[in-house]
């Protein structure tokens, strides 16, 4: 029986963990403006994955905000996420540095969130949620919807809690069909809260998505900050550059 001498065995395994798996590229761009149409900022996508049995799992994701002034494209805030432990609750780094802003989300252990939210203004503001199997984070509600995609095209509800993180806990949520007059896209839905007390607080967000599962229009309030006291309520509408080359929903 003929072998291979252990040294080339060695070589080839090294080699083999050594050589880089290609990284799938998902860019896209979207275009946010107020209520009465005004122009507000762009954000510039890209994420990062892999091609697992087919379908895109995102890693890496960094959205870089840009006002859009007389022609010149001016970066004012950023955010990184990553997903490498959960393709739904990210690690989250947002920072606005005209208010003296940041955001970080991370996870200090296998069953709770930990967030710390640098207020304008200086004062830092730490607390710890626990982590339920269906909570999302930021923007893993794009990954719980493709996660669900069956039921969002049969137009089934999914419940799911979210992430609440400058009020230092989460919230159950649903998402669910909607119709909108505002967003028009192959598939409509909105995310809104299950308590009958917080429907009349906070706003649905209403999301379109195409066919293919990426997602087209948001609308309601954004993680940007318009001033000292407020988020944008914006819709942003998005247009893709760059799908990986395999599916986006399972």
């Amino acid at each position: 029986m003929n072998r291979r001498p252990w040294f080339l065995s060695a070589t080839f395994a090294i080699a083999a963990i050594a050589t880089p798996v290609s990284a799938e590229i998902f860019q896209f761009t979207g275009a946010a403006e107020s209520s009465d149409g005004k122009a507000l900022y762009e954000e510039r996508h890209q994420i990062e994955g892999s091609c697992d049995n087919d379908v895109f799992r995102p890693i890496e994701h960094r959205v870089t905000y840009v006002q859009l002034a007389e022609g010149n494209a001016e970066a004012f805030a950023e955010k990184k996420l990553d997903y490498s432990s959960s393709s739904i609750r990210p690690r989250v780094n947002y920072q606005q540095p005209d208010f003296d802003e940041s955001l970080d989300i991370t996870y200090p252990d296998s069953g709770s969130v930990a967030v710390a939210w640098k207020q304008p203004g200086g004062d830092i503001k730490r607390s710890t949620v626990e982590i339920s199997n269906n909570l999302a984070v930021d923007a893993g509600f794009d990954n719980l919807v493709r996660r669900n995609w069956d039921k969002v095209v049969s137009g089934e509800s999914v419940k799911f809690r979210f992430l609440a993180p400058t009020r230092g806990t989460d919230y159950a949520f649903i998402l669910e069909p909607a119709q909108s007059q505002v967003v028009n896209a192959d598939h409509v839905v909105q995310i809104r809260p299950d308590s009958v007390l917080l429907k009349f607080l906070v706003d649905p967000i209403i999301l379109g998505y195409n066919s293919e599962g990426a997602l087209t229009a948001y609308s309601g309030l954004t993680n940007v900050r318009e001033n000292a006291e407020q988020n944008y309520t914006a819709t942003i509408r998005y247009t893709v550059s760059t799908y990986p080359e395999c599916k986006l929903t399972l």
